[in-house]
């Protein structure tokens, strides 16, 4: 996430570069040992079914148990080992993301529309029918998978949400992960994990018909696998690494905006953290306060690497050059602290979510807090689409509903049409029932 020569070209302003990337770029290709190990073990779990997923279990995750459904019984009690700060915590988010989501759903509305005198078009959101959700719990367990994909499938309607998990050493999952899933109304729950998880989803090996739509972030291998199964069941997206970007000006708080950035580059030591400020003192302030942060922070071994290689900093001579390198630059997170937030949201167009004002920060949604959905695109997938939300669970459904007064208004332009491109069949549906019309 960074400008390239080719970006210049499309700037029109003036901007200089206080902090180049280390390292040019995220690698965007696959690694071919990923592919290749990911196509294996997909092709391995289709031919010999659920002994090819309990062997992957044990010998990639320590899998040492009988079971590996953990029952609605077992995930209400996973909370009991937790702290009543963390349950508090928990169940808030859990409520806010599916107050969120129940308010998109609202708003999606089916319609039905006379579109000329006797011919009824309409749309109507149907829910799919089974997703299947991967909840990570690796070196950092984000709690709130569960509530924006768990969670926001059942706000949607969906009538079947699975939810897999990495299993824990002492058997299960983790147990606030496990609880996050609970508070978020996940109907089945397993101790599963990596490509073999969403494998065994896909394909139907889990007692259930096959999902229709795989959602949830995981590494490098869960997202090949995603990948790789796209077609035989949907996905949400292909995240990359964690990617945060602000812009600010003169009146911005540079030890907030220092925080934000690191608050992001701890995700992984490849996550990108961008400032696009119209103030050069700010942009040297925010340089400084990072690096003074980082000598305290528990964190420093993964953010630091992560600034240190592909953190940038640009100082556009406007707020107009500001918001085209930001719209280049298209991160997954989007931090707004200036003097006039009002045109900045007005005029920015590429993001995954935005965060206005020096009250916002980028956690808010992380963890859940803020009710807006944590799963956005990353590597500027922000240009052409959005984050996960209630509407990916929904079909927009048409039909048409036509009454025999309108046959002469579609009928007779279909036969041109139709003529043109010597579609005889075609022709034939229409002048069939042109020809009862006119009887």
């Amino acid at each position: 996430m960074h400008i390239t020569q080719r970006d210049k070209a499309h700037i029109p302003g003036n901007f200089t570069t206080l902090k180049a990337p280390a390292i040019e770029d995220v690698p965007a290709q696959r690694l071919p040992e990923v592919v290749a190990t990911v196509s294996a073990m997909l092709g391995e779990i289709e031919a010999r079914g659920m002994d090819a997923v309990t062997e992957y279990a044990r010998d990639l995750d320590g899998w040492q148990g009988t079971n590996l459904e953990i029952s609605q019984n077992e995930l209400a009690k996973t909370g009991e080992s937790l702290s009543p700060e963390l349950r508090e915590a928990l169940l808030a988010s859990a409520e806010r993301t599916r107050l969120f989501a129940v308010e998109q759903r609202e708003h999606l509305t089916d319609f039905e529309v006379e579109l000329i005198p006797g011919v009824f078009t309409g749309q109507k959101y149907v829910p799919v029918a089974r997703v299947g959700a991967y909840l990570p719990a690796g070196r950092f367990p984000i709690l709130a998978s569960a509530f924006m994909t768990v969670g926001v499938a059942k706000a949607a309607g969906v009538p079947n949400v699975l939810a897999c998990t990495p299993p824990t050493a002492q058997g299960g999952g983790n147990p606030a992960v496990l609880y996050a899933a609970y508070l978020a109304g996940v109907d089945r729950a397993f101790a599963l994990g990596g490509v073999q998880a969403l494998a065994a989803m896909a394909f139907g090996l889990l007692g259930e018909q096959p999902v229709d739509i795989l959602v949830g972030a995981g590494n490098a291998y869960v997202t090949e696998a995603k990948r790789q199964l796209f077609g035989r069941v949907g996905i949400d997206l292909l995240a990359g690494p964690s990617e945060v970007a602000v812009i600010a000006d003169e009146s911005a708080d540079a030890e907030l905006v220092a925080a934000d950035l690191l608050g992001q580059a701890e995700h992984g030591p490849q996550s990108p953290a961008s400032l696009v400020t119209t103030s050069h003192e700010l942009g040297e302030e925010v340089i400084r306060h990072i690096s003074k942060q980082l000598r305290t922070l528990a964190t420093r071994d993964i953010a630091g690497p992560a600034w240190r290689d592909y953190g940038t900093v640009y100082v556009a001579e406007d707020r107009e050059t500001a918001v085209r390198i930001m719209d280049l630059l298209a991160p997954e997170h989007l931090e707004i602290q200036t003097s006039d937030d009002v045109y900045y949201h007005q005029n920015l167009q590429n993001y995954g979510s935005i965060f206005l004002g020096p009250w916002s920060t980028v956690a808010y949604s992380d963890k859940g807090s803020s009710g807006t959905n944590h799963v956005l695109p990353t590597g500027g997938g922000a240009r052409s689409s959005a984050g996960l939300s209630v509407s990916r669970f929904l079909k927009p459904l048409t039909f048409q509903r036509v009454e025999k007064s309108a046959t002469p208004r579609l009928a007779n332009y279909v036969t041109t049409i139709s003529d043109t491109e010597g579609m005889a069949a075609h022709k034939a549906t229409a002048t069939l029932r042109l020809d009862r019309f006119n009887r």
